[in-house]
């Protein structure tokens, strides 16, 4: 029996980049001998990552289109041309069962040059809101798989829509409190509550400001922090390891195993991307969300909101976080109210999405025949 081959198709960000990974890593679980392609750009941050999870990597020439006049935007029908023709090429060569498409610009020139092609397609798509590539191509792709329940109205009369989740990664629950916070050099008193704030890899300025107005009211309350603040920011990390030698900060520009981090946390302060509340809702842990205002679609806005709701997490936004974050804290602390969010959280949770989808590819496997 021949190999079970994919492609994949997502990147520009993480957070298109890494539920195709979680995908792929699902299909190599349950195929060993499968074998698995990404294609991407050679700028981004899947030219990196991709090769290190140990995929083949075809990058293709294409960018995205900016809602703001760019001199790049004149290249863009130039652009989308030679992309699928990259594609295509791509595509015969690598003769993949199901070629698969994540989201983001990328997905667009290789999902329709793999139904140019007849080759099975499916996409997942992020955020509740759904992007432009996965709403053009709705009609054409064989599958659609959603985060939200919400996104199916974009959908209606589709019968091929499915809510399966966005994949993460399956090692956030293996970790014990009591080892995480020691990672963090804490004890596991249960007095004193730990939150865990980060904006991002790059950071987020206005949420690292709001945290540094009100740290000293923090750390006098009996809370501990963890706080990435973001490469970008690293000025923040460097004024307060100068100003604070207290035992309940940790401080960095990035955390390594936010593994460790989640399982650190009583209360999680962060933006909204799809990836991150995926994350948490697999987990069940209480938030605050800042969605980042300048997202795409007002993506992370739609995404907060979607678990605001339920009660699952609270939403402040980007404006109002310097007055309103230290209140929204306070109030959220208390056990019975983390309690509630968390288990609130958790029944948003799908974490057996890339599982799901993982089978999903298997099955449409089964629609090609291979030349």
């Amino acid at each position: 029996m021949p190999h079970l081959r994919v492609i994949f198709a997502g990147g520009g960000t993480g957070g298109h980049l890494f539920p195709a990974i979680a995908i792929a890593d699902e299909i190599r679980n349950l195929h060993p001998d499968a074998e698995i392609a990404f294609i991407g750009t050679k700028s981004k941050i899947e030219a990196r990552v991709v090769p290190q999870n140990g995929f083949q990597f075809y990058p293709i020439w294409i960018s995205g289109y900016h809602r703001n006049f760019r001199i790049s935007n004149v290249l863009f029908p130039v652009k989308v041309i030679v992309s699928f023709m990259q594609a295509v090429s791509i595509i015969k060569k690598f003769n993949p069962d199901v070629v698969v498409g994540t989201g983001g610009y990328i997905s667009g020139p290789v999902l329709r040059a793999a139904t140019f092609l007849k080759i099975p397609t499916l996409i997942q798509e992020q955020n509740n809101y759904p992007g432009v590539t996965t709403r053009m191509l709705a009609k054409k792709v064989d599958e659609i798989h959603l985060t939200f329940e919400d996104s199916r109205k974009y959908f209606t009369g589709l019968q091929n829509v499915y809510v399966t989740g966005n994949p993460t990664r399956r090692s956030l629950e293996n970790v014990s409190r009591h080892d995480a916070l020691h990672y963090f050099g804490f004890d596991d008193s249960e007095t004193v509550k730990t939150i865990l704030v980060f904006g991002g890899s790059l950071g987020a300025h206005t949420l690292n400001n709001a945290v540094l107005m009100n740290i000293d009211s923090l750390l006098k309350n009996n809370i501990r922090l963890i706080w990435q603040t973001g490469k970008e920011e690293i000025r923040h990390a460097e004024t307060i390891v100068k100003k604070y030698s207290s035992k309940n900060i940790w401080v960095s520009d990035f955390i390594d195993r936010m593994d460790y981090a989640y399982a650190a946390s009583d209360l999680v302060i962060c933006r909204a991307g799809a990836t991150t509340i995926a994350e948490l809702t697999n987990i069940g842990k209480p938030a605050i969300l800042v969605p980042y205002p300048h997202a795409a679609a007002n993506h992370q806005v739609e995404n907060a909101k979607s678990l605001v709701k339920s009660g699952a997490v609270e939403i402040v936004y980007d404006h109002e976080v310097g007055g309103k974050l230290l209140t929204s804290v306070f109030n959220l602390l208390e056990d019975s109210n983390l309690r509630s969010m968390s288990e609130r959280s958790k029944k948003h949770g799908k974490p057996d999405a890339s599982n799901e989808i993982a089978k999903r590819v298997e099955q449409l496997s089964k629609c090609h025949e291979r030349a």
